[in-house]
C-alpha cells in the first residue's frame, strides 16, 4: 500500500511528486515527522509529558528543560521548513504543468482561429465571386 493513500484524488503532477517522495526513504520519514509534529496528539504527547517530567522526575527541571524545548525547537523547524520545500515543489510542478497545457490549449486555439478566418474568407470570396455569375 502507498504511504499516500490520497495519490489519485490530486491534479497528476502533484501524483508524480508524491510518487516521487514515496520513492524516497527519508522523504517519507519526513513526512511522517511533519505530519505528526502538526497534530494535536503531538501537543497532548507535550504536555503530558513535560508535566510530568518536571512533576515527577527532575526538583529543578528548567535548565534540563530549557535545553530540550531548544534543540525541539531546531528540529521542527527544519521539518516545517522540509513541509514549506515539498508544498513549492508541488506549486511549481502544477504551475508549470498548467503553463504548458495553456500554451498548447492557446496554440491549438490560434490554429482553430485561423483555420475558420481562412474557410470564412475562402466561402466569402466564393459566395461574392459566383453570385454575380448565377443572376
Amino acid at each position: 500500500m502507498t504511504p499516500y493513500p490520497y495519490l489519485h484524488r490530486h491534479h497528476p503532477v502533484v501524483n508524480a511528486e508524491l510518487t516521487g517522495r514515496a520513492d524516497s526513504p527519508q522523504l517519507r520519514i519526513a513526512d511522517a515527522i511533519t505530519a505528526f509534529a502538526g497534530s494535536m496528539p503531538f501537543v497532548y504527547l507535550h504536555a503530558v509529558l513535560f508535566a510530568v517530567w518536571m512533576v515527577f522526575v527532575e526538583t529543578n527541571p528548567w535548565p534540563t528543560l530549557t535545553l530540550v524545548v531548544s534543540l525541539e525547537a531546531i528540529f521542527l523547524s527544519t521539518f516545517v521548513m522540509i513541509g514549506q520545500n515539498r508544498q513549492a515543489a508541488f506549486q511549481q510542478a502544477k504551475a508549470d504543468h498548467d503553463f504548458t497545457e495553456q500554451e498548447l490549449e492557446l496554440k491549438t486555439n490560434t490554429e482553430i482561429t485561423r483555420s475558420i478566418h481562412a474557410l470564412t474568407t475562402e466561402l466569402h470570396q466564393r459566395l461574392l465571386v459566383t453570385a454575380p455569375q448565377d443572376r
